[in-house]
């Protein structure tokens, strides 16, 4: 009985130690098209280490190992009126906001005395940044636990000096 008891409570620390290199981040969001219209949206990402799956959005994909990193682009209209982000919807949007575990990125327009691109505002984990090009990236780095960092790229850090 003795040894039926450790066997099980071995087991169940394995199993318990092997859940935590599991995660399910749903990515829940929400758009905002340039009608003002609001709308939610989900995409996340996820990994199972006894199945070897990634789930990026609503797709699974077979993988030996989690991809080190996932990237998003967001493109700026020609006009600088929009967005376009192809995970979250097929057409022009005029923002975002999206909860991926911890992290929370947001798109907003806002008025400034000094024009920024687009009059647009990419907050990341309360940090705002202004775009300095058409084409963004938001790459996102994972662990075995669920997301690492979140690394944006054709930004600039707001300084303060723009109001």
């Amino acid at each position: 009985m003795k040894y039926l008891t450790k066997l099980v409570y071995l087991l169940t620390l394995f199993s318990a130690g092997h859940a935590w290199a599991d995660f399910d981040l749903p990515g829940k969001g929400q758009l905002v098209y340039p009608t003002g219209v609001a709308k939610d949206f989900n995409f996340g990402f996820g990994w199972q280490s006894d199945t070897q799956k990634f789930r990026i959005g609503e797709r699974s994909y077979d993988m030996a190992q989690i991809p080190e990193s996932y990237s998003i682009a967001i493109t700026l209209s020609k006009d600088d009126s929009k967005v376009w982000v192809q995970e979250f919807n097929p057409g022009f949007i005029e923002g975002f906001s999206w909860q991926l575990g911890e992290h929370k990125l947001e798109l907003f327009k806002k008025q400034f005395m000094s024009p920024v691109k687009g009059d647009y505002v990419l907050r990341l984990d309360d940090i705002d940044y202004f775009l300095v090009r058409n084409n963004l990236s938001v790459t996102i780095k994972f662990t075995e636990q669920g997301v690492d960092n979140i690394k944006l790229d054709g930004v600039t850090k707001n300084m303060g000096t723009k109001q």
